[in-house]
């Protein structure tokens, strides 16, 4: 039986009683800032609790302090023990979360296209080639990362969500935009609707026989934190039977794994879990971010690839952390990052090459390290666009002075005396251009005008 344990109830969790009251406290603090809820798999059978501290699993659940700033703690602490009003409580943790960066890498301002005037609130389009769709159904997880570069869509703001009730909007978005190929449905997580649910969105997409689509992805961290979804929950069954449906209309369906650590394989559950997908004919592709006290070392990373071919998943993305929430407590130097990949690569067979990283999903788009080099008598990072907001950037190598404190691209000066990175004209044009289209022709679509979104 799913249970879920959040801010209101997790005190009655047998395995806190033994922790201090300290932490207690402060996970019910933090828990007002960065969203807390996890469940009784991720707390009976993932953590090791007689090593919590430093138990990765146990930090990807429970929010700490030492994941806030000083500052943000400290007055939240006081304002809560002195019993201010609860407005009080709410404005400043509104200050907190826009300090927090709640949309990077222009998710809500460049990425969410407008058709017919109207804007699509539960649609990005980054890549030509990709959709991303988020079901109002699906803005919700089995279990919340402390990491969560999309920590906005739980905290109850409404103005900082992405959500779309409707599939008509979507399918004619689709149909409209032919270079489409892939569409994602994610969140949130939209293994947490129930079977019925998703077949309502899925079996819309399938009728309306949008022949360019020929891959819906599915963004889920259930393997992880409720295998039981794919094995015994009441509609497993059901939800099978509408995957199998997809292969059997000719779409590939492919399962965007979140895997952090090994762990969350290392059950007979989840094993099971994973042999019921691939029966439906899905594929799984496995992705996480390099988190700093999670998984920032080249073992954990080589065993998680290895794990992962040989359980039939295909090891995708390594990430770095995005520049959003508590990106300071799990961050890693893009040189350190750059070095746990290149060790963890080394370490394992061909058939685990497939991850590309480590990655930075940034405004101008996903930017790998690929490697640091002696150029021109200049130590430089040498970079490549994986996937660019405007396609014409993607596979060009171009370079970053190296900067062994940096980050983030933002942290990055270009290499050889240049002033800019060659994408940042073109890319500061299409900025401006979505801007002043928004703000002087609210009516127009603005996807017909070919502006990249």
């Amino acid at each position: 039986m799913f249970t879920i344990y959040n801010l209101y109830n997790f005190r009655n969790i047998v395995q806190l009683n033994k922790l201090p009251d300290d932490l207690k406290n402060e996970i019910e603090i933090s828990g007002r800032i960065l969203p807390f809820k996890t469940n009784n798999y991720i707390v009976n059978e993932l953590i090791d609790w007689n090593n919590y501290e430093t138990d990765p699993i146990f930090k990807l659940n429970f929010p700490g302090r030492q994941m806030l700033k000083p500052s943000h703690y400290t007055k939240l602490n006081s304002l809560i023990s002195t019993k201010a009003s609860d407005d009080k409580i709410k404005n400043y943790l509104g200050i907190i979360w826009k300090e927090l960066n709640p949309h990077p890498a222009g998710q809500l301002n460049l990425n969410v296209p407008f058709m017919n005037g109207e804007k699509l609130s539960g649609i990005q389009h980054k890549y030509k080639e990709t959709v991303l769709f988020f079901p109002s159904q699906g803005q919700t997880c089995h279990a919340y990362c402390t990491f969560c570069f999309r920590w906005p869509q739980f905290i109850g703001k409404r103005e900082l969500k992405f959500a779309m009730k409707e599939t008509d909007m979507l399918i004619k978005y689709l149909k409209k935009n032919k270079q489409v190929s892939d569409l994602l449905i994610t969140g949130g997580d939209p293994m947490v609707m129930g079977a019925a649910q998703l077949a309502r969105y899925i079996n819309a997409i399938l009728d309306a026989g949008i022949t360019h689509l020929k891959t819906i992805r599915i963004g889920t961290k259930s393997l992880g934190y409720w295998p039981y979804r794919f094995v015994s929950d009441p509609d497993t069954r059901q939800l099978l039977k509408l995957f199998r449906k997809i292969t059997k209309a000719g779409k590939h369906l492919a399962i965007m794994a979140h895997i952090n650590h090994p762990v969350e394989l290392s059950t007979a559950i989840v094993r099971k879990a994973i042999k019921n997908l691939q029966k439906t004919g899905a594929q799984i592709r496995s992705q996480s971010p390099l988190l700093n006290q999670i998984n920032a070392n080249s073992n954990i990373w080589a065993k998680m690839w290895r794990d992962q071919v040989n359980l039939g998943i295909i090891p995708y993305y390594m990430f770095i952390a995005r520049d959003t929430g508590a990106q300071k407590f799990f961050r890693v130097t893009l040189y350190e990052s750059w070095k746990i990949f290149h060790d963890a690569y080394s370490q394992v067979s061909g058939l685990c090459r497939t991850v590309r990283g480590p990655s930075m999903s940034s405004g101008p788009g996903k930017i790998q390290i690929v490697g640091i080099s002696d150029v021109r008598n200049e130590k430089v990072f040498t970079l490549r666009f994986i996937q660019a907001r405007d396609s014409s950037w993607t596979n060009k190598p171009f370079f970053a002075k190296f900067d062994e404190h940096a980050y983030w691209l933002s942290d990055l000066k270009p290499a050889f005396g240049e002033t800019e990175f060659f994408y940042e004209k073109e890319y500061q044009k299409l900025i401006n251009e979505k801007v002043n289209l928004q703000e002087f022709y609210p009516s127009q679509d603005l996807n017909s005008l070919s502006m990249c979104s």
